[in-house]
């Protein structure tokens, strides 16, 4: 996902460009380590003082609305924010916690064994152990 002016893409998306807006925006983009409200937090927080984490929760809500972020909820009491909203899935390592993308073979899955039905969202998740944890 290239993005050159995060500015832009907010305003492209009915969002109005506020310099926490666009930071949070700039931050999933390019840090695709899935975060968490307080991962977020924490690493814009350093550069922008008056940032509150109140102000990370609502904007990713907006951004959810806009359909340019999406929730990753792997574990029950864990919520992740991925700016990839094209449909793949997620791997996430019980020894580090990371979570990784991985492409879906799509054309393969058959809607037509949901026929009838409306598909609202698409998830596909595994847990493991990832490679680099497995080495060590």
């Amino acid at each position: 996902m290239t993005i050159i002016n995060a500015g832009d893409y907010l305003k492209k998306h009915g969002i109005k460009p506020s310099l926490q807006r666009i930071r949070i925006f700039e931050y999933l983009i390019k840090n695709k380590n899935h975060p968490t409200v307080d991962t977020i937090f924490r690493e814009l927080a350093k550069e922008i003082p008056t940032l509150s984490k109140t102000t990370v929760y609502n904007t990713l809500n907006l951004f959810m609305e806009k359909n340019i972020v999406k929730v990753i909820t792997i574990e029950e009491n864990e919520t992740r924010y991925d700016a990839d909203t094209s449909l793949h899935g997620h791997f996430k390592c019980t020894e580090c916690s990371r979570v990784y993308d991985f492409d879906l073979d799509v054309p393969k899955f058959k809607e037509e064994i949901l026929k009838g039905f409306e598909i609202q969202e698409r998830h596909v998740y595994f847990k493991g152990i990832c490679k680099d944890c497995l080495l060590n």
